[in-house]
């Protein structure tokens, strides 16, 4: 591998914060999770300069409505579900330079909070009228997870944010059919005034940005529907019971817009530590190399659309405000949609501790469920171990020749495989399995010790 111009400055690799209603799965982990660790450290391997930036998304309202049906404090929820996730990224493999703690971190809070201030002094942020859907049974208002209904643009299931089946963007007052996910009543449709952050001053610039981004089919058709739509207002705070409280104490700030400001104070203060407003975190930015984040489809909209058009808004300049993303679709078991909240799914921390790490992450390269989805079943994944056994050493015991030619060729394929425009993980491990495992050729070895985590992690 060639490495990097050492003048570049570090390549941001985000991964969105999971939320801590349940332990990761095995479908967290072969979508953004794994595919970020192994981007990153072949990244590493090339002489890269990597910031890669994850955490737990403890505001999302979905950690309330577990915690409801266990009859537990939300607090103690999140507090044992990131317990466990964090367990999962280590026996994993995959680590971050930068971690959050939303709920307990009170200089993040403060940051936040600040931001936000900052935001509608400068005008950014504004008072506007838009319309909420309001459970009056539950004396709630609908969003995110309190909400469910259907997606007004292609029918799917979905709560009131984004939708898992296109991507697209709306508040639970624009759901078809919306229903108290708590209940199961009709809400009543109120208009409320509050900040919001109006995305359509921002559609040039987003233009610009995404005309020279690396973004994949699914996601170019989403951007191309919001531009013929519209670009929509986004709220910035609900009338709700989870969540940071606005300095008056009326609202809390909406769980991604915080996660928009997160990504300006963490990115920024690890390029400028003694970087303190706003602007100043933004101007940082300019010392960024690159920005990937790395996501499923039903998170599209923010980070394509509304994380960038806020950066650029506060003054981050557009090249920095995001370089590609990498995207993968769902990954079932058995046929069906692994879900944390139905309890279809093989649980990651269990899974690594009682199996070879190396050989799960290998499967879940080989299987990611990228460019379409992709489906885990127990039977593959046994036949895989044994087709592919990994040594002490992760390499095979070796077994027929094969032409040196065709071994190189493939191994070529594999690199650009790792690579950030061309990042196909199934691809690299297609490529890489026959010349590491049954040649045993070192090159091979090296390239795949990058999916199964042995090679290219921080500090090598």
């Amino acid at each position: 591998m060639t490495p990097a111009d050492g003048a570049r400055g570090p390549v941001a690799v985000l991964s969105p914060p999971p939320t801590p209603n349940g332990p990761l799965h095995l479908g967290h982990l072969s979508g953004p999770y794994l595919a970020a660790d192994i981007a990153a450290r072949a990244a590493r391997a090339r002489g890269e300069r990597v910031l890669a930036v994850c955490g737990t998304d403890d505001h999302q309202n979905y950690v309330v409505t577990k915690a409801e049906q266990l009859g537990r404090k939300p607090e103690e929820v999140a507090d044992e579900y990131r317990e466990l996730i964090q367990q999962a990224f280590s026996l994993a493999g995959i680590g971050h330079d930068v971690f959050t703690a939303p709920r307990t971190d009170a200089g993040y809070r403060s940051a936040v909070l600040r931001f936000l201030e900052e935001l509608r002094e400068a005008g950014l942020v504004q008072d506007g009228a838009w319309t909420m859907a309001v459970c009056d049974s539950c004396r709630r208002t609908l969003h995110h997870a309190y909400a469910t209904g259907s997606c007004p643009s292609c029918g799917a299931s979905m709560g009131g944010g984004t939708c898992e089946g296109c991507g697209g963007f709306t508040t639970a007052a624009g759901l078809a059919d919306v229903r108290c996910a708590g209940c199961g009543g009709v809400p009543r449709r109120v208009r409320h005034r509050g900040p919001v952050f109006a995305l359509g001053p921002h559609r040039e610039a987003l233009t610009e940005i995404w005309s020279r981004a690396h973004i994949p089919p699914r996601v170019r058709a989403l951007l191309a529907r919001l531009l013929e739509q519209g670009l929509p207002d986004v709220p910035v705070t609900y009338p709700t019971d989870w969540g940071i409280e606005t300095a008056d104490g009326t609202e809390r700030l909406d769980v991604w817009f915080e996660m928009g400001l997160a990504y300006l104070y963490v990115i920024g203060r690890h390029l400028a530590p003694g970087a303190v407003s706003l602007a100043e975190h933004a101007r940082a930015f300019a010392g960024l190399g690159a920005l990937w984040p790395f996501l499923g489809l039903d998170n599209a909209f923010y980070y394509a659309v509304l994380f960038p058009a806020l950066a650029v808004a506060v003054g981050v300049p557009r090249d920095k405000a995001l370089t590609g993303l990498v995207v993968n679709e769902f990954y079932r078991l058995d046929g069906r949609k692994f879900s944390t909240s139905r309890g279809h799914a093989v649980w990651a921390h269990e899974t690594l501790a009682e199996r070879d790490p190396r050989a799960v992450r290998l499967f879940l390269s080989w299987d990611r469920p990228a460019p379409h989805a992709s489906n885990f079943t127990a039977d593959a994944f046994e036949a895989s171990v044994r087709r592919w056994p990994l040594s002490a050493t992760g390499a095979g015991a070796g077994g027929p020749r094969q032409d040196l030619a065709l071994v190189r060729a493939e191994l070529d394929r594999a690199e650009q495989a790792l690579s950030w425009e061309s990042f196909d993980p199934a691809l690299a491990a297609r490529c890489l399995l026959p010349a590491a495992l049954d040649t045993g050729h070192a090159r091979a070895q090296q390239l795949l010790g990058l999916l199964t985590g042995r090679s290219g992690g921080p500090g090598r």
